[in-house]
């Protein structure tokens, strides 16, 4: 007889009515424009908690009345996502129409779904037709700097002083129109007009990359802006990182060229006609009223320059000059993942006034983005705004650990009233300080221009929300929203350590931080995107470097950090286990071989000891590279972890070959780890770091003999450490993981609920919005940093437990295992998986515990318990009692809301 009584108050309630799929995605995307592959991936979320088959038809009629492009057939199987398209071949730029139709387990129909659409981007550089790249002026072959040099360059480089174009073309639309479509890539960033608006609502188009190898392009829908006549199309121009101007501050020097655009439009008529009007010396351009802008540097404009119409059709250009055909990127590809955006606007909440002439405007949250300012002058008068984390001890603006000098500059015209804000380049800033303008009903003596107003404008990549937290710790909810900041502020087109000094793709982030991140976000475009970046920047000896796209090439271990470069297997692996995506297997295999057989030949050498470690561990040297744990430690377990990966990997793929091939080197491996690290006769791993031996652990790299041991050893190193960590970015997420795993979440508690310590609550009380680069919220480095938000993960997968069973895909055998912890009496989460929403939210009090679960359909579930209370078992047809275990009560469920009380 067991000694605790479950009443199961709710029992299921079947939350999912049965109906028609819903969420229809193609790519991962609602209606996507610009879709390239030559068989897109489908997925739809059921309304019926089971599927027992489909059928897809795809369609070039909106009305989908029959699947004349494809049609699945009736199709038994209960697959929602990664449905792979098997039909005719796809034309370029051409709409295709979409529905589905399921039977539940009972084989009855649930009807057809509503329709979705995808739209083909330019596949072949045959599609692209007769465009060119164009530009204001092309750039010698002697000017260019690739790869960028790291740091200021040499003097006799020059300024660097780019201009920043306006492009402009008329045409005519002479007959009823169907469908316009835009193909546009301008580099490093362009925004586009039509008839004077502003098309989409994007920022710093397009992503990021190798432009060297690869650029990527835009496809908008201009249907519904265009009108019958005269139409025109108006292009700015900015720098990004293909030119970094040699002015101000930069982390980096080098230039591709100067600025230039690629573009083709697609008209579609009534009649079936069709006619393209493409980027050519036919266009018109002319310098812009940017006058200086740099992604690392900031940006200047002088209103006075502004060409009043320029956008418009009609307008008189005839002083403007040819466009120039310039050399671009060698190869385009469609941009398939969000875009960037302006999510967020930051109110000013505090106005101060440090010294004469110099007011410091405070929006209260340390964010990626750029100013927004209204202002008030005479024509010529300048203001200067000078972004910045934090203020120095005479209440101005600091750059010195976020990259400096950085400003942006607005030179007024003279109407009413003019509102401004940067286009091509952010920054990471709390405080503004404005210079040469006085806020409003403030005393002016100097008839200074008058600021009306002054916001901040958060910006990030787009990507949708995929997950909430909260519970009853106002500690742990404010290190939510410290880390959430970060993720926000660190999502560009690459996954970016910091929003200010360097911008760049360091790769650990990618992998380590990466559940945090995909808890929280819908991200698997973007790390498609990131692979790709990956494959791009190998080397020929299989070297994966320690950023991607890598603009610049760094020396020792910021180039070749077995951590970092093991992003290029862990990241494939990680968007198959969470989103089911096997083509990233697929198109990763080999660049996943070929770091492996890199990682390979540098073991043998003994050369993974020059990476860079645990790093920013907390130990007597400050910051930097590891001092607790031996870099060779961290370097050869993280490569251990790599063969694991395969091994499952080619499993996955049927590449049995491989299997026994990585088996053997894994076990070669792990012996070697073991003979050089393990002390057999104390247990420990090399100094006997919390990294050191939670790292070998969670790898599994300890024999069984040992494993009780070791797990004791780093317990008993926090609890003499009085609960306080010292663990890096590299060893952190490691060590949560490996306590989460162990039911001692009460640790991770402990050590985390405090702020007396470095540590999360540290940087709270030391002032901090957003994650900082160190534990110590050091002032004299980066302020709001990616790389130590690993428990974000923890909140999701174990305070409220939502998580996978060991093996599952995608979330479709989900693992609700929620740990109370300490003095906290409830947390919710919710994380919306390929197959829809996953909820878990307890209450707790002395001697109960009241679970409230969501299973989306076409999943189960294991929901473990903790055992409080006396009495006997209770249970009901939704829930089956498996065991008990561990102290957990351990049941499965189906699909459907759960309530579930334990007393």
């Amino acid at each position: 007889m067991m000694k605790y009584f479950l009443a199961v108050l709710g029992m299921f309630q079947a939350c999912h009515l049965f109906g028609q799929a819903t969420n229809l995605q193609c790519e991962y995307r609602k209606d996507p424009l610009g879709i390239t592959s030559a068989a897109p991936r489908l997925s739809w979320e059921l309304n019926s908690p089971t599927q027992q088959a489909y059928q897809v038809f795809v369609s070039d009629d909106p009305a989908v009345r029959e699947g004349n492009i494809w049609n699945s057939g009736k199709v038994q199987s209960n697959a929602t996502i990664q449905i792979v398209y098997k039909g005719k071949k796809l034309d370029p730029a051409k709409v295709y129409y979409w529905k589905v139709k399921t039977w539940d387990a009972q084989g009855i129909a649930a009807g057809w779904s509503n329709t979705a659409s995808w739209q083909m981007g330019l596949i072949n550089q045959a599609d692209w037709l007769q465009a060119r790249w164009i530009g204001y002026e092309s750039m010698p072959d002697t000017s260019l700097i690739i790869p960028a040099a790291h740091g200021a360059g040499k003097k006799e480089w020059g300024p660097g002083k780019s201009i920043l174009p306006l492009l402009r073309k008329e045409f005519n639309i002479s007959k009823p129109l169907k469908r316009a479509t835009m193909f546009i890539s301008g580099l490093g960033h362009f925004d586009m007009s039509l008839n004077g608006e502003k098309v989409g609502d994007h920022f710093l188009d397009p992503g990021w990359t190798q432009y060297s190898k690869e650029a990527l392009y835009i496809t908008f829908d201009l249907t519904a802006q265009l009108k019958q006549g005269k139409n025109a199309l108006g292009i700015m121009l900015g720098n990004g990182f293909y030119h970094i101007p040699r002015e101000r501050y930069r982390k980096l020097t080098g230039s591709y060229g100067y600025p230039k655009m690629i573009c083709r439009m697609l008209l579609q008529y009534e009649d079936g006609s069709t006619e393209n009007i493409v980027s050519g010396t036919d266009w018109k351009a002319t310098p812009g009223p940017i006058t200086y802008s740099s992604i690392y540097g900031g940006e200047s404009y002088d209103a006075r320059l502004e060409k009043q119409g320029w956008n418009l059709p009609g307008y008189n250009d005839s002083d403007w000059k040819a466009a120039v055909p310039v050399s671009g990127s060698p190869h385009l590809a469609s941009q398939t993942m969000d875009p960037l955006k302006v999510t967020d606007i930051l109110p000013t909440k505090k106005i101060t006034h440090p010294t004469a002439n110099i007011w410091i405007y405070d929006v209260a949250q340390n964010a990626s983005g750029i100013p927004r300012i209204k202002v008030k002058g005479k024509s010529g008068d300048q203001v200067k705004i000078i972004p910045g984390e934090l203020l120095d001890d005479s209440g101005k603006v600091t750059q010195q650990a976020s990259g400096g000098p950085m400003y942006y500059t607005y030179i007024i015209k003279g109407t009413e009233a003019e509102t401004w804000q940067p286009q091509f380049t952010y920054y990471g800033y709390r405080y503004l300080q404005i210079e040469g303008a006085v806020p409003a009903n403030e005393n002016n003596p100097s008839q200074l221009p008058v600021l009306l107003a002054a916001d901040g404008l958060h910006t990030r990549h787009a990507a949708a929300s995929a997950g909430y937290f909260s519970c009853s710790s106002e500690l742990f909810n404010n290190i939510h929203h410290l880390i959430d900041w970060a993720i926000r502020s660190n999502l560009a087109s690459v996954l970016t350590d910091c929003p200010h000094r360097e911008k760049l793709g360091w790769l650990e982030e990618v992998h380590l931080m990466g559940n945090s991140i995909r808890y929280n976000y819908q991200v698997p475009a973007l790390l498609n995107k990131i692979t790709n970046d990956m494959r791009g920047a190998q080397t020929a000896d299989g070297l994966v470097p320690d950023i991607a796209p890598e603009y610049v090439e760094f020396h020792g271990g910021f180039r070749n950090s077995a951590e970092w470069g093991s992003a290029s297997v862990l990241v494939p692996w990680d968007m198959y286990r969470w989103y089911g995506d096997k083509r990233a297997l697929e198109e990763n295999y080999s660049m996943m071989v070929r770091y492996l057989e890199f990682l390979g030949k540098n073991a043998a050498k003994d050369s993974l000891k020059r990476g860079l470690g645990d790093w920013f561990d907390i130990g007597p040297k400050g910051v930097g590279e590891s001092q607790n744990t031996p870099i060779a430690l961290t370097a050869f377990a993280t490569y251990y972890h790599d063969l694991q990966v395969m091994i499952a990997t080619a499993k996955v793929l049927g590449k049995q070959q491989d299997v026994v091939k990585y088996e053997q080197i894994s076990a070669s491996v792990k012996k070697y780890f073991n003979d050089t690290w393990l002390d057999k006769t104390t247990g420990q791993y090399a100094t006997g770091s919390q990294t050191s031996n939670a790292m070998a652990l969670y790898m599994d790299l300890v024999p069984s003999a040992q494993k009780e041991t070791v797990l004791q050893h780093i317990i008993d190193d926090i609890v003499k450490r009085d609960n306080s960590l010292t663990t890096g970015e590299i060893g952190f997420g490691y060590l949560l993981r490996l306590l989460n795993n162990a039911n001692r979440s009460d640790l991770i508690y402990t050590m985390n609920n405090r702020k007396d310590v470095p540590g999360y609550g540290f940087q709270l009380a030391n002032g901090a919005t957003a994650l900082t680069e160190s534990w110590q919220a050091y002032r004299f480095v980066s302020n709001n940093h990616l790389m130590l938000g690993h428990l974000m993960e923890w909140f999701y997968s174990g305070l409220a437990g939502i998580g996978q069973e060991p093996g599952s895909i995608a979330f479709k055998k989900i693992l609700i295992r929620p740990q109370p912890v300490g003095d906290i009496t409830f947390a919710k989460a919710g994380y919306h998986s390929p197959y829809g929403l996953i909820k878990s939210e307890w209450h707790k009090s002395d001697s109960t515990f009241d679970l409230t679960v969501q299973i989306p359909p076409n999943t189960s579930a294991t929901i473990c318990l903790p055992a409080i209370g006396k009495g006997k078992v209770m249970g009901n047809n939704a829930l089956r009692f498996i065991k008990k275990e561990k102290g957990m009560l351990i049941y499965e469920a189906g699909p459907g809301s759960h309530h579930l009380s334990l007393r």
